[in-house]
């Protein structure tokens, strides 16, 4: 069996120098390897075709008898490493907390620990007929969330 570390020391040295970088690499029982990767701009097809081909000239199909599939993180997957978060600051995002609320708002700083978005809600100011928009800061701790998604709107 391939050795996850060893794939994941390949590709970090073959993305050493540019924007992209390692969100994924997952191994198989039976030796199908899927590689993530991702980028502060794009990632393009003869981004992952470079990456396929450097494991491949690393690894020997004969003796290890692997399927590979390189590929960039999906666009509606969940965050998996800071750089993405970092990635998509200023960016509009749906969080899903532990706890089971689901928030969107616009993701406004990420740091190693936590990450803040800034979401809008209604309050009615004392001695206001209606309510207005106000804008309200919310850290987060990595671990109290399910997930953090970059958030498609269509208007």
């Amino acid at each position: 069996m391939i050795d996850k570390q060893e794939i994941i020391d390949v590709v970090n040295g073959a993305l050493a120098g540019t924007d992209a970088f390692l969100v994924d690499v997952t191994v198989s029982g039976d030796n199908r390897i899927v590689v993530e990767i991702d980028s502060a701009s794009s990632i393009a097809i003869d981004d992952c075709a470079r990456i396929n081909d450097i494991i491949e000239n690393h690894f020997d199909r004969d003796v290890e008898d692997y399927e590979l599939e390189v590929g960039s993180a999906g666009l509606t997957s969940p965050f998996r490493v800071k750089a993405q978060y970092d990635k998509n600051v200023g960016n509009p995002v749906e969080v899903l907390t532990n706890d089971g609320r689901k928030l969107k708002g616009t993701l406004k700083s990420a740091s190693n620990e936590n990450f803040t978005i800034t979401v809008e809600k209604k309050v009615k100011p004392e001695g206001a007929k209606r309510p207005v928009l106000m804008e309200e800061d919310i850290t987060f701790n990595y671990s109290e969330i399910k997930y953090t998604k970059y958030l498609f709107e269509f208007k």
